[in-house]
């Protein structure tokens, strides 16, 4: 009769087990989702097109007209001759100057009946209007600068994390006509990784060099905006300061105000223009270069700290030549006194000469030299054979010579081979 024994299952084990891993199965999910939630959704605003035309923006115009459509070409022209004052250009007619311009750009306006109010931008044709302003011939601009643009409000740090009011404000500048080579990533994807407000403040070359080539910039200018709210909707107070390279060096700082929080775009859009102003003004004193410790090529060492690291190596060096000298007398000591065999080279009944095992102390500086070393041994007169017993590549190493004769004779021997041969009783040191 065969019996079936049929094991019980513990159910609270299993609903244990179940547990377990279901919250494994739930952390790694998680995890996965913040993982992706990292670099997912819109966080940056991609910068406009950069052109080499002359921008003058921020022009205030108030005029008005017959009809909405009479004012606002009114307006315009109004725009065009401000503009061009602002600019620095000289007077011209009127439709010389019209002929110069490329575009109008619209910040903002407001229409009515017979009244055009707007903030507008014009863009001047820099081939047309380069000669008159004086912006015709070569002007030397910048190496590329990775631009960072830091927002400091309600106690948070942010770059790239969330789209924000002075990213957008540099994302729209138009650096065409500026001198400083702007690198404006937009954002997207892992940029809001790489560039944040902590970046800033660290001073590791290698980092800095890493991210840097992400962009193809040679070094970094930080743009920091502090805005204070008073209250919803109300004055915005914003501390602008600007610094630059890896050392987040101090290169200025301003305040502005904006009178309500509607009004915000209107005076970031200015202070952008006040950061270039700062930051030719930096260049064209020379304090705007690429920092050369952010070149990773060939380092270059101070020649005193060079001259140390060689005093080190040669102490080190003699220090195992010493070891290995003391190493081979102790085994010269210790090895056994000269035996007399017969010798395979010798007749029968021809007297034995003396055979010894003497130590050899060799240079080796490299694995060639040990195996030359070795081989010039060999093939001495009177050698019987020949074995490393210590290996020290770069250093001294030490071999086992079988020799008929004595430690003298051994050492005439090395000397025909073209060694220069130093003995200390039974101990031999060779070099070439």
């Amino acid at each position: 009769m065969t019996a079936t024994v049929t094991l019980l299952r513990d159910p609270r084990r299993a609903l244990l087990i179940g547990t377990v891993g279901l919250a494994s199965a739930a952390i790694l999910a998680l995890a996965g989702q913040a993982l992706v939630a990292q670099v997912a959704g819109d966080r940056g605003i991609a910068a406009v097109a950069s052109s080499g035309d002359i921008v003058i923006g921020g022009v205030e115009v108030d005029v008005t007209g017959k009809s909405a459509e009479d004012a606002r070409d009114e307006g315009w022209r109004e725009a065009m001759k401000l503009a061009w004052k602002k600019a620095g250009g000289p007077a011209i007619p009127d439709g010389q100057l019209y002929g110069l311009v490329s575009s109008v750009v619209i910040e903002h306006e407001e229409l009515g009946p017979n009244r055009y109010i707007a903030r507008l931008g014009v863009v001047f044709d820099r081939a047309r209007a380069g000669g008159l302003l004086g912006r015709g011939g070569t002007v030397t601009n910048s190496a590329p600068m990775l631009l960072v643009p830091v927002l400091m409000t309600g106690g948070a740090n942010t770059v790239y994390q969330v789209r924000n009011p002075w990213q957008r404000a540099w994302a729209e500048y138009q650096p065409g006509a500026s001198r400083v080579d702007y690198v404006r990533p937009s954002g997207a994807g892992g940029d809001s990784l790489l560039i944040t407000y902590g970046q800033t403040g660290r001073r590791s070359r290698t980092w800095w060099r890493n991210v840097l080539d992400q962009f193809g910039a040679s070094d970094v200018l930080v743009a920091i905006a502090h805005l204070d709210y008073e209250y919803p909707g109300g004055p915005v107070k914003g501390r602008f300061t600007a610094r630059y390279g890896p050392d987040d060096e101090y290169l200025g700082t301003f305040t502005m105000t904006a009178p309500s929080q509607a009004t915000l775009p209107a005076m970031l859009d200015k202070a952008v223009l006040r950061f270039n102003s700062m930051y030719e003004a930096a260049l064209a004193d020379g304090r705007l270069k690429p920092d050369a410790t952010l070149n990773l090529g060939a380092p270059q060492i101070d020649p005193a700290i060079q001259q140390l690291i060689e005093m080190g190596r040669a102490a080190e060096a003699q220090e195992r030549a010493d070891r290995a000298a003391a190493a081979a007398a102790r085994a010269a000591r210790d090895a056994p006194a000269p035996t007399a065999v017969p010798s395979s080279d010798t007749a029968p009944n021809a007297p034995a000469a003396n055979m010894g095992s003497y130590i050899v102390q060799f240079a080796t500086p490299d694995a060639g030299a040990f195996d030359a070393s070795l081989a010039a041994v060999r093939a001495a007169p009177g050698v019987r054979a020949a074995a490393a017993t210590s290996t020290a590549i770069g250093g001294t190493s030490l071999m086992s010579v079988v020799y008929s004769g004595t430690a003298a004779d051994l050492a005439a021997a090395l000397r025909s081979r073209g060694f220069t041969v130093r003995q200390s009783g039974n101990a031999i040191s060779i070099s070439r």
